[in-house]
């Protein structure tokens, strides 16, 4: 397809026609020329801010044109609408309402893609005219989409589709993306109440009949699903429980239909963790059965293992129990119903199995148990004793009875002298030994040694044994708010024995604890105190890596230039002026952060100490432990100060790049990675992480071409990295310097992998990556050239190339491509799987088909998706009914 004018013509001068812009998509979507593209590109965004798109939107959307065309016909309205709103004179108003609905009830049957493009456009244009110029927006909208007699008035009937299953979908779909609109507009505040108030005011007219369509037993799945996900889309509106609570009550109902489980549990939980819902008390005692009736299909479901289901069911049972805990404990008349809640979460924190690996319930529940304690005992002491009697049984079962005696020896020591007691010598020599699995135990322990940190200053021999113990909670999420307490009380009383300790402590892990335990006492000082100290600190440290760094490579010095960068990277984990330093000092005066001509005290570190590091990689670039410990101090770093690191990105991603080129090592894609995840935002660094990203990809092609089988770890950092870029920053690919196709075959390769981790890292990337095809030219051209091979390996893989462990990222990447590509999957599935004996003998023709015709299907139903695949695979290595299936 030509260009509509010479590519080196000024866009703006260029004549808009239907034909123009038609040529110009050609142009964007298949010409191989990247400038020529680009001038296309450029053109076509300023023909959508054209006056005359308001004309030439409406040809691009005739029925004979291609989708892509179609697509950007929408969008151009949609572009027209939300931001050129003010260009349309208002008796044109009800004549582009009256166009976009015709339009949608044509596109009801698809493309998918148009058709939700039009919806959004026509939510949109109600956001600009509800409430004056259109007081019922929902009840004029159902009224559109009844089905049209043929002599109806205006003949509309005659001119669109009939398919009232179609039109039903296109009706729950504008009303869904209604509220996202509103969501995601820019509006001032005062517009935003107003519009919230009216859409609000809708619900009376919505409610009743999404009710009808659940209830119907002629609606389909497809039906159901798209009137859950309208509810909630309508429940970030914070419409009411109370008007709400019987549809939220039918929810209840699709959890019995596996194709619609995952999407009734978002929903019900989206509707009952609403904090205003609190305000329903009845309609919260009406869905409480309906949650405890659940009791026995959680039962069924962790006898069987089934994962998904328990934790779907464990979700709304928290979200209940959690959100209104309060409000329900209230409610003395129903006391049993609220206890048989309380017994089914601890149900769930119960469920054998190892935590992520054979189950995933019992982490959702922790939180639960502390609002639940914190409300108990936030009554009056009265009603405080009896909620005790009735609930101590329950918490005695959650953890052995240890915890019962720490909480004994913690509450002696908040309340008498402990330096007078002749037990806690023996209680801290004990408490190493504790078992400290259980999360609830692990907690209190934590709290009892916080409550001895005044014992501990006055006998710091004893600190040595127990920092450890503190600090590894530090690395567990569910326990950060009691280590954390802990730590801070233990700096606060034994500041001086820390900085002897570190002295005196030789023995590598004692040593790690110890500089995080200094990374946080640190962080308490004034921030003009701070750099003073940490050069203190490190000083002889920083003289033991100069003295090695001079020396010839052995594996003596080997250990010590590593040890020397793991005690720096301990310290710069914990050492944040900003947030972890908080309360440290209790009643202390308020901090000072740095100026903005001040640079964090790690940074400034960072950048005395950073020659030497680069003379240290010197001399060891080719051992991967030095250049990942060398790696491991910056990389701690950036994710503790996060954008205060911003001073040290240009000299790291430059060193980055070298290191890389020279030796390429995992630990450097990895810290490449955390840059972009933090720094690609922001528009003074992308250039240089652009440059980063540019060499660490040329090198890395370079290895995939020379055969990256021995190298499953660069190969999966590297996926990684891009599923980053592509998540944070995908204008990177924009960049003439990244081979599309080349990336796109890595990551084919990678799905090749035996190795579980890879191939993890490469589905991710390709999750990542269809969704943006679309919207990125040189990605959708390489999906339309080589998606085929991606869907073959992938094929391949399920049907016996790869282990069986590894089905469930593959079922991730097909249903990606059945969202964001069904047509193409369709036909890659049809005529690759037509080869004989591809993937394996074992299935037959009609069993591909099948298999065909139930993927197809599915584009949102994950854990369907994942049991097809999982079935299609077992008959592929002729293990169904073999009893395998269960492993």
């Amino acid at each position: 397809m030509e260009t509509p004018t010479n590519p080196g013509e000024n866009p703006v001068e260029l004549e808009l026609t239907v034909e123009n812009v038609e040529s110009a998509l050609c142009q964007l979507y298949f010409d191989p020329d990247m400038e020529r593209k680009n001038v296309a590109q450029k053109w076509l965004t300023q023909a959508q801010a054209s006056a005359q798109a308001w004309q030439f939107c409406w040809a691009l959307l005739s029925p004979d044109k291609l989708p892509e065309v179609q697509f950007f016909g929408a969008s151009t309205l949609h572009t027209k609408i939300s931001r050129h709103w003010n260009d349309l004179p208002t008796d044109q108003h009800e004549s582009l309402r009256m166009q976009l609905l015709s339009h949608i009830l044509r596109f009801s049957s698809g493309p998918k893609m148009v058709l939700t493009r039009l919806c959004v456009a026509l939510a949109s244009m109600a956001l600009n005219l509800i409430p004056q110029a259109w007081s019922q927006p929902v009840a004029d909208l159902v009224r559109a989409f009844q089905p049209q007699k043929p002599d109806s008035e205006g003949g509309s009937g005659t001119e669109v589709s009939q398919d009232p299953h179609a039109h039903c979908l296109a009706l729950l779909e504008l009303l869904t993306v209604l509220p996202e609109e509103f969501q995601s507009s820019r509006l001032i505040q005062a517009r935003r109440t107003q519009l919230r108030e009216a859409l609000a005011g809708e619900w009376t007219v919505m409610c009743p009949m999404l009710r009808q369509l659940l209830q119907s037993q002629d609606s389909t799945n497809q039906v159901k699903e798209k009137v859950l996900r309208c509810l909630s889309s309508w429940v970030g509106l914070d419409v009411p429980l109370g008007e709400s609570h019987e549809l939220v009550q039918d929810c209840f109902t699709a959890l019995s239909n596996p194709e619609l489980f995952d999407t009734a549990v978002e929903t019900i939980v989206s509707a009952i963790s609403q904090p205003d819902c609190q305000r329903y008390i009845d309609a919260l005692l009406n869905l409480t059965p309906l949650v405890l009736g659940l009791h026995d299909q959680l039962k069924t479901a962790a006898q069987d293992g089934d994962m998904e289901t328990s934790h779907g069911i464990c979700r709304i049972a928290v979200a209940m129990g959690e959100t209104h805990s309060r409000v329900l404990l209230e409610q003395v008349d129903h006391w049993q119903e609220y206890l048989a809640l309380v017994n089914m979460i601890l149900f769930c924190t119960g469920i054998p199995g190892h935590y992520p690996v054979s189950e995933t319930t019992s982490s959702l529940t922790l939180t639960f148990w502390y609002t639940l304690q914190d409300d108990i005992l936030s009554f009056e002491e009265e009603k405080q004793e009896v909620y005790l009697q009735i609930y101590r049984p329950v918490y005695f079962q959650l953890v052995d009875d240890t915890e019962a005696l720490l909480f004994g020896f913690q509450s002696i020591a908040e309340t008498i002298d402990v330096n007078y007691s002749d037990v806690i010598p023996g209680l801290i020599a004990l408490i190493p030994r504790v078992n400290i699995s259980n999360v609830m135990l692990a907690d209190t322990v934590m709290y009892t040694i916080g409550s001895l940190a005044e014992w501990l200053a006055d006998h710091p021999v004893m600190l040595g044994g127990i920092l450890p113990m503190v600090l590894q909670g530090l690395e567990k999420a569910e326990l950060s708010v009691s280590s954390v307490s802990t730590l801070k009380r233990i700096c606060r009383e034994c500041r001086h024995d820390l900085d002897v300790l570190v002295k005196e402590i030789h023995k590598s892990s004692q040593c790690m604890w110890l500089m995080q335990a200094l990374g946080f006492l640190l962080s308490a000082l004034p921030v003009d105190e701070i750099l003073g100290r940490l050069h203190s600190l490190i000083a002889p440290h920083v003289q033991q890596l100069d003295t090695l760094a001079q020396q010839e490579p052995n594996p003596t010095n080997k250990q010590s230039i590593i040890h020397v960068l793991g005690m720096l990277s301990s310290l710069f984990t914990t050492l944040d002026i900003n947030t972890q330093a908080d309360g440290l000092e209790g009643a202390a005066s308020p901090r000072r952060t740095p100026s903005q001509t001040t640079h964090n005290p790690v940074v400034v570190v960072l950048q005395q100490v950073f020659t030497l590091i680069q003379s240290v990689l010197s001399k060891w670039l080719d051992d991967s432990e030095v250049v990942e410990a060398v790696c491991g101090v910056f990389d701690k770093s950036v994710r503790t100060l996060l954008h205060d690191f911003g001073p040290m990105v240009a000299q790291l991603t430059e060193m980055l790049g070298q290191i890389y080129s020279a030796f390429p090592q995992a630990s450097a894609l990895d810290l490449a990675r955390q840059l972009v995840h933090i720094f690609a935002g922001e528009e003074h660094h992308i250039a240089k992480i652009k440059t980063l990203i540019e060499v660490l990809t040329s090198t890395t092609l370079t290895i995939f071409q020379q055969g990256p089988r021995d190298h499953p770890d660069i190969a999966e950092s590297f996926m990684y990295l891009h599923a980053q870029i592509l998540k944070r920053k995908p204008d990177l690919y924009l960049s003439d310097q990244l081979d599309m196709k080349a990336l796109f075959y890595c990551g084919v390769l990678s799905l090749k992998f035996p190795e579980t981790p890879t191939v993890k890292a490469a589905s991710l990337f390709f999750t990542e990556l269809l969704p943006r095809c679309k919207d990125m030219p040189s990605l959708g051209e390489v999906l339309q050239r080589d998606g085929k091979l991606l869907t073959e390996t992938i094929l391949q893989a399920v049907g016996g190339g790869s282990p069986r462990n590894l089905t469930e990222h593959f079922s991730d990447v097909l249903l990606s491509l059945n969202r964001h590509c069904p047509a193409l999957l369709s036909q890659w599935m049809k005529e690759t799987l037509q080869t004989p004996g591809f993937p394996s003998t074992q299935v037959s023709t009609e069993q591909k088909h099948t298999f065909i015709q139930q993927l197809v299907r599915e584009q949102t139903n994950k854990r369907r998706v994942k049991d097809i695949v999982k079935e299609f695979s077992l008959l592929c290595r002729g293990l169904q009914g073999s009893g395998y299936s269960d492993f």
